[in-house]
């Protein structure tokens, strides 16, 4: 007899990851398949990362350092905070799993934007909570709608900046207006400010919200080593938040969440900068490629403050998106966000970008 199903898991829907190189290489019998739709570093991980992972890998049956002592103070002195306000987590998933368990109680609501990052929608459902989503405006969040949605039950709000899938991103005037109006309607929410692509920012006006934490004491940040620094295959990812938040967190945070290569991989690739630089570089000069390139085939290409771009092709992005992974490139339909007509493109090398541009008008075309 099958065991009764909460009707809040009974219902949810998974998260759908990218298509893998070597799956498609074998339902197509491809070869030479680029990957263009999980937002990874093209450029791969920091070598000094490589070579510290290679040293440490005849240790790996001794468990890892639960209190992520050495990746905590190094972070802690990068960063300009004090190891007392991080959580490390398995991926920043983990901590947006670890910030709902331990602060949402079952009368809680957590506030987020429809058509951003679905991890947060499956989190919550995943664990039974309540949330309210409010529309986006034009593929932007929409701050004063979400200020007039909070409310006394409010919990956590999440905020994605610049924001997956859309990379549409928010400035420092409206975000400093939210905080205000937040701090009075919502005084005992928690702003979650998801900063995954952080690093790849280039606008002045970008309000980065560790700045914010002395006159918001509410504001949690959440970063991670997966995008530009290229660890994604490790998880690790981290929150800078109240010290005493953190240490509530930690209570209920599962022993050895980091694995030992996690931490040995972040130390070395925060003491590479200069891969951290390149990347950025390379980024930027390639963004604009597509920015200027993709229209040009009469699709909309969204602003993006991030390594991906969304195109919005005007009409049904699944027969592109087949026809393109028939041609050996993999892009990202965003069926999880509702928006069946458009495509996410992680920014690849200037090569890799214009191996997808080719195949994405010819796919058009067809």
């Amino acid at each position: 007899m099958r065991p009764p199903i909460p009707q809040h898991i009974e219902t949810l829907s998974p998260y759908v990851p990218g298509k893998p190189i070597e799956e498609t290489e074998r339902e197509y019998g491809l070869k030479g398949v680029i990957k263009l739709a999980s937002n990874e570093n093209p450029l791969g991980p920091s070598p000094m990362a490589v070579a510290a992972l290679a040293e440490a890998a005849a240790s790996l049956h001794i468990y890892p350092d639960a209190a992520c002592f050495y990746l905590k103070r190094r972070l802690a002195e990068f960063l300009g905070v004090t190891p007392e306000e991080l959580i490390v987590g398995s991926g920043s998933n983990e901590v947006i799993e670890l910030l709902v368990r331990t602060f949402m109680a079952d009368d809680d609501e957590a506030l987020l934007c429809k058509g951003s990052f679905v991890m947060y929608k499956v989190v919550l459902q995943a664990h039974g909570k309540k949330f309210v989503e409010v529309p986006m405006q034009d593929f932007h969040y929409d701050l004063d709608a979400m200020v007039e949605a909070a409310g006394a039950k409010t919990r956590l709000i999440f905020i994605a900046n610049p924001d997956n899938p859309t990379g549409t991103w928010i400035q420092r005037a409206p975000f400093e207006r939210f905080l205000d109006k937040v701090s009075k309607s919502a005084p005992q929410a928690l702003v979650i400010m998801d900063e995954a692509y952080f690093e790849y920012v280039t606008d002045p006006e970008y309000p980065n919200s560790l700045h914010y934490r002395r006159d918001y004491p509410n504001v949690v940040t959440l970063r991670t080593f997966s995008k530009a620094y290229g660890l994604a295959g490790l998880r690790l990812g981290y929150g800078v938040l109240d010290p005493v938040l953190a240490g509530y967190m930690n209570r209920g945070r599962m022993p050895f969440n980091v694995t030992s290569m996690a931490q040995i991989g972040g130390l070395a690739a925060l003491d590479d900068q200069a891969h951290v630089e390149r990347t950025r570089e390379m980024n930027t000069r390639e963004l604009a490629f597509l920015q200027a390139e993709l229209p040009t085939l009469g699709v909309r290409v969204l602003p993006s403050q991030a390594n991906f771009v969304l195109v919005d092709l005007g009409r049904p992005a699944a027969p592109i998106n087949e026809a393109m992974l028939r041609q050996g490139v993999i892009v990202r339909p965003v069926l999880n966000y509702a928006m069946p007509n458009a495509l996410r493109i992680t920014v690849g090398t200037h090569e890799e970008n214009l191996k997808m541009v080719a195949a994405l008008r010819e796919a058009l075309k067809k």
